[in-house]
């Protein structure tokens, strides 16, 4: 079974969670011709300084009537901006409701305030849900019915000077991986969740792949410390600094405690084809270099647990 990360509330993963949902694991099935994979472009913009940027990859997002989540990229289409979050994030059902092609939802245009670096609030706007769109299009594969959950936020155009699209503590991302989590393959990540008060110490996230599901559109990951609830959302990179997806599940089984993470490449390649752009969405890589091991940071922070589990 698996647990939705986002949330409502500093209730947890308690009976006042809100968007906390869970899923029954789905086997992986034969999908559609695979759609075609977008490549990561700069925007035509002058992104403000990583280190004093107040929007970037990993700041908290709070959608109207769903959960706070943590952002993952920074994404463009034409001259829109964009930061992404997962599309439960905005899910207004029952915490059972997980899959995206019958879960309810907050609709296009709501609400999302970003909570940014600098201690202010921003507004955006959902400007693309995977769940909605699959709803809109009756969508039937059930790989994709069941992790596909992407969104994205558009962001006010007075705002895009306080952006930067650096991966906070890791950098990068240097562009999408279009080639699977094989098992074994290392990842870091970047959470943001409330629970952690703050404590950024405790943000950055080293692990180790368990395989792909779901025809490839989902990655069983484990990690030093697991996402939780308020990490939904948040951005995996490789060991390359590729961007590989976003934070969707906590896994009670049949891997406890590992992560389903959605499948990047796949996510916007769906967009792409069914959100109605008129231009495509495409990730922005960083302004800061990636690096597994920042300097002044020692190994044994980024390195994974000894004995942590590997299997499909």
């Amino acid at each position: 079974m698996k647990v939705r990360t986002g949330r409502r509330g500093l209730a947890g993963i308690t009976a006042a969670a809100g968007v906390v949902a869970v899923a029954v694991v789905v086997a992986p099935s034969a999908t559609a011709a695979p759609l075609a994979v977008p490549a990561a472009t700069s925007a035509a913009a002058d992104w403000a300084p990583a280190d004093s940027a107040a929007i970037t990859p990993g700041v908290v997002t709070e959608s109207a009537g769903g959960g706070s989540c943590t952002s993952n990229f920074i994404h463009t289409s034409g001259d829109r901006t964009f930061i992404g979050q997962a599309a439960h994030c905005a899910g207004t059902g029952e915490a059972t409701e997980t899959n995206g092609c019958d879960s309810r939802t907050g609709p296009l245009g709501t609400a999302v305030t970003i909570l940014a670096a600098d201690g202010t609030e921003r507004a955006g706007t959902l400007a693309y849900s995977s769940w909605i769109t699959m709803q809109e299009n009756g969508e039937t594969d059930p790989d994709v019915c069941q992790f596909n959950d992407f969104a994205l936020v558009e962001l006010d155009p007075a705002d895009v000077a306080d952006v930067n699209p650096s991966l906070p503590f890791f950098g990068g991302p240097v562009g999408v991986d279009d080639d699977g989590v094989p098992a074994g393959e290392q990842v870091f990540s970047y959470g943001n969740s409330p629970l952690r008060m703050g404590v950024q110490e405790l943000s950055p996230k080293v692990g180790v792949s368990a395989g792909d599901v779901g025809g490839g559109f989902s990655h069983e990951i484990y990690t030093i410390s697991p996402g939780v609830p308020g990490d939904s959302g948040s951005g995996f990179l490789d060991a390359d600094g590729e961007a590989i997806g976003l934070l969707s599940t906590l896994n009670l089984a049949p891997l406890p405690a590992s992560n389903g993470v959605s499948d990047l490449a796949m996510a916007l390649a769906y967009a792409n084809a069914h959100g109605g752009f008129d231009e495509d969405v495409e990730l922005v890589p960083g302004t800061e270099e990636y690096t597994a091991l920042p300097a002044g940071v020692p190994l044994a922070a980024v390195a994974p647990a000894p004995g942590q589990p590997i299997g499909g």
